[in-house]
């Protein structure tokens, strides 16, 4: 159980660093109100979790460490869907109602379509 815990903790560390650092370089790029660090991490992490799931069924690998350390932890501190539905209240209580549908739209289909992608490479 500890060798789980430090496993999902060290892999989620290090992806909320990967989080952290496209906000910053995304801030110093980006003027908008639109929340494309958020976006971009969370596609990303799609397309990562996907990449990974798809890598893992087609070698028929089950190594719980390797899902705990990189699909738990590291696309889990590195995607932000609590972020996500903060912000969307956000745009909705300063009236950007086309930035919050555009967001919450991008974000579903862009997360899906990315993972989707992740698998179909990896075959």
């Amino acid at each position: 159980m500890l060798k789980s815990i430090v496993l999902v903790g060290l892999g989620g560390g290090i992806g909320s660093i990967f989080r952290y650092l496209v906000s910053v370089i995304t801030a110093k790029n980006y003027a908008g109100n639109f929340p494309v660090a958020t976006l971009s991490v969370n596609i990303i992490g799609c397309l990562i979790i996907g990449l990974l799931t798809g890598l893992l069924l087609k070698h028929n690998v089950l190594q719980n460490d390797f899902k705990l350390l990189f699909i738990t932890g590291f696309c889990g501190g590195l995607t932000t869907f609590s972020t996500f539905s903060l912000e969307n209240i956000q745009l909705y209580q300063s009236g950007h109602y086309l930035s919050m549908i555009s967001y919450i739209t991008l974000s579903v289909l862009g997360g899906l379509a990315a993972v989707f992608a992740g698998l179909i490479l990896i075959k």
